[in-house]
């Protein structure tokens, strides 16, 4: 993969996942730290070298009007109030503010496809792209449903194992043995950034 060719996407990055007081930081926190989905994702982030990062924060208003008889996880976001516009936990985690020059900010995300309601594919593809890497949170819910789309499209879809959380641990496993090598290459964020090296 030549490095103007793949983009790296961050989803659910976001204090309510994963600051000490998030309100859904329970959700994730096992598989977070078994993957080590933090510290592998800010070094991967610091040794890539010129690669397209994009993130794609979900943020919701203060009403949640946009969901309109919301059904299971954005259900739940309602009820407890997460992701709401203006709030600490809708902000981007502060482990990523020493790259906020190197990262591209893309907002509208309102469900679990980040391609919807967003300009993440006019990015894509106004960048050459045709690798897209997915690194980020909820492993069964944003990251699949993103990264089915991703495959849909046309894009070449890498899943980075130890940069991606679930549920729990089981669930983080199950779809990286079994559910995204059926439409995307399964690896490490080492792995990558040989194949980026080697790409130079």
């Amino acid at each position: 993969m030549k490095p103007q060719k793949i983009a790296l996407v961050l989803i659910g990055f976001q204090n309510d996942y994963f600051s000490q007081d998030g309100i859904l930081r329970r959700v994730v926190e096992e598989s977070s730290k078994v993957t080590g989905i933090l510290t592998n994702t800010l070094h991967l982030i610091k040794e890539l070298g010129d690669v397209l990062i994009i993130a794609t924060p979900i943020i919701f208003s203060e009403n949640y009007s946009e969901l309109i008889k919301p059904f299971g996880i954005l259900k739940t976001i309602k009820e407890v109030g997460a992701f709401k516009k203006g709030s600490i936990g809708s902000q981007t985690i502060s482990e990523l503010a020493q790259f906020k020059d190197k990262i591209i900010e893309i907002p509208g995300k309102q469900g679990l496809n980040a391609f919807v309601n967003t300009t993440l594919e006019a990015v894509l593809k106004e960048n050459n792209i045709t690798n897209v890497a997915f690194a980020g949170t909820v492993c069964s819910v944003c990251i699949d449903s993103t990264g089915r789309s991703a495959f849909e499209k046309g894009f070449n879809v890498t899943m980075l194992s130890d940069c991606i959380s679930g549920r729990t641990v089981f669930e983080q496993t199950f779809y990286c043995e079994d559910i995204f090598p059926l439409y995307a290459n399964v690896i490490n964020s080492k792995e990558l950034l040989i194949e980026q090296n080697k790409s130079f």
